[in-house]
């Protein structure tokens, strides 16, 4: 989890500005603004909470989606170590997804607030909040996550979520799915396991499909959160979705397309690989210490 935040952040800032922010025009665009005003710091803005939480988050996701795999053998087979067909995968994935959500919404609101706090707001005769916008609003992941919780309740906490929720379960399916199918595909004949490489573009190969899937609600559920730095533009998602349309048209949903699906790809092979390699090292580990 931790290699997949440091691999991906700086991307994600770039996705996150193009698909909740104004006046970036394309990606270089947004890459050169961010860099020329907030130097190469702003590229890593809320990266520390997600730094924090990510093995907690990972490992729920991970567990889950495994645990329900080897759940489903058992109960088809009576074997949990079965090889698993593509309906369990497809409802392991959902499960995963499902269950993601609950940890992972209030730490995509922080990260997606302290990225967006320094944005410029150029709406007219709107009563804007204490602090001038572009300037910071809040002082790190703490204090973000103590005033949404202050002004907003448990509620803010989870501004996004059924957003999150309809990104999440396609995306997770079209994440462990293709993971799967590539490294079957990749590993050669006759081996037990597949080779660092194998799961490297594997992983690789499912990310950028899965961020290609999702970008849609990805970037109805940045809007969504990083609504409320300044104001509360968006009654909820389907207004979100329906103000995003009248206003840009079809379009805004591929907003981050080309930076999600790129970032996926170093993202998403750094995450099964550290997570594969761990549980090898975890698996040797065990079997020296108990022969």
């Amino acid at each position: 989890g931790i290699a997949s935040v440091v691999a991906g952040h700086p991307l994600d800032t770039v996705k996150t500005r193009l698909q909740a922010g104004q006046g970036y025009g394309n990606t270089l665009k947004c890459v050169l603004t961010v860099y020329r005003n907030e130097s190469l710091a702003g590229f890593f803005k809320g990266m520390s909470f997600p730094l924090a939480s990510i093995g907690i988050y990972s490992s729920v996701v991970f567990g889950v989606f495994s645990n329900t795999q080897r759940f489903l053998s058992q109960l088809r087979h009576g074997d949990p170590a079965a090889a698993p067909s593509l309906t369990d995968m497809t409802l392991a994935s959902i499960v995963a997804g499902v269950i993601s959500v609950g940890i992972g919404t209030p730490v995509e609101l922080v990260k997606i607030r302290l990225q967006m706090q320094t944005e410029p707001y150029t709406k007219a005769n709107v009563k804007l909040k204490s602090t001038v916008p572009g300037c910071p609003v809040y002082r790190g992941p703490i204090h973000c996550l103590r005033t949404i919780l202050q002004k907003e309740g448990i509620p803010g906490i989870y501004r996004g979520n059924v957003a999150m929720l309809l990104r999440d379960v396609p995306g997770y399916c079209a994440y462990f799915i293709p993971y799967a199918m590539f490294c079957d595909w990749i590993t050669p004949d006759g081996s037990i396991s597949p080779n660092p490489f194998s799961i490297w573009v594997a992983g690789g190969v499912a990310g950028a499909v899965s961020w290609a899937v999702c970008t849609p609600m990805d970037v109805v559920k940045s809007r969504l959160q990083a609504d409320g730095v300044y104001l509360n533009q968006y009654k909820g998602t389907l207004d979100c979705m329906l103000q995003s349309y009248q206003n840009e048209g079809l379009k805004v949903f591929g907003r981050g397309l080309m930076v999600n699906t790129v970032r996926g790809f170093p993202s998403s092979a750094a995450m099964f690989l550290g997570y594969e390699l761990s549980l090898k090292a975890m698996k040797r580990c065990q079997t020296e210490t108990n022969p």
